[in-house]
């Protein structure tokens, strides 16, 4: 029995979300256990870093999963990449150590939240981005982002149906970046509640219009109450870019993404 590790990139705007549903709804998990089981000749179950909702992409999942087969790099790689759609992509492929897992040895993970704040949609970011038409300004949301950084209680982030028994996290950094029409929140932490990088977003996006004072973050923190927080944001603005783990697995690194916006940060 062998173990791979797998970085994959994809859109989610027509899956509804990672993790595999009931028979005849498109997931992420099951497109890409269907194209692994084929080049395996066997079932073949993935276990991924994160598990991304409804429309929400991903430039930089980490998955594994064990196997039988015998196969060389390019059968698996290549091979897979010919049996999947086009918004599915496999990045690369590694054996590793049957002691890792994508899951429960990730010590953090990341994700980037793109707004297009313009006053007129466009139509070749549509579903790749968030778009808001309100002008928004970004120190404001600079300033309300720093309440964020550091150990919390994030009660009032998270999901009404969110499952985690601890609702308390820690954010490494929290960093708000303008580029044209372009705003991107780019966060780190030890691990994330459900919807809580989009309901940090919503709560931006509400200072950065002017509807609420950057404080407010504060005094979210302080009640812990998912119904005082404001509107969740879209997913279509949502990417996982990266996960981090202890330097022994030696996972490939590629660029943080999306790809897209390599150039622009």
């Amino acid at each position: 029995m062998t173990r791979f590790a797998v970085g994959i990139d994809y859109d989610g705007s027509h899956y509804r979300g990672w993790q595999t549903q009931q028979e005849g709804i498109a997931s992420i998990q099951s497109t890409l256990e269907q194209a692994l089981s084929k080049i395996a000749n066997h079932p073949v179950i993935l276990h991924a870093a994160g598990r991304t909702d409804a429309g929400v992409h991903a430039a930089g999942m980490i998955a594994h999963f064990d196997t039988t087969a015998v196969r060389g790099h390019k059968n698996w790689l290549l091979g897979t990449n010919t049996l999947l759609p086009p918004d599915i992509a496999l990045r690369w492929l590694q054996p590793v150590s049957d002691d890792f897992h994508a899951r429960f040895k990730a010590i953090a993970r990341r994700y980037r939240y793109v707004i297009f704040n313009s006053p007129q949609r466009s139509s070749q970011l549509a579903g790749k981005v968030t778009w808001h038409y309100h002008p928004l300004n970004v120190e404001r949301m600079q300033l309300a982002a720093r309440y964020l950084v550091g150990h919390h209680n994030f009660n009032s982030f998270r999901a009404v149906g969110c499952q985690s028994r601890n609702p308390n996290r820690h954010v490494h950094f929290l960093h708000l970046t303008q580029r044209g029409s372009l705003i991107i929140l780019d966060i780190q932490a030890d691990g994330f509640l459900h919807h809580m990088v989009r309901n940090i977003a919503g709560v931006l996006m509400a200072i950065g219009q002017g509807k609420a004072e950057p404080e407010w973050v504060q005094e979210l923190l302080a009640v812990q109450d998912r119904t005082q927080g404001g509107v969740t944001a879209s997913g279509s603005g949502l990417y996982f870019v990266d996960a981090l783990y202890p330097p022994q697995f030696m996972l490939p690194k590629e660029p943080i993404g999306p790809i897209w916006l390599a150039d622009l940060l």
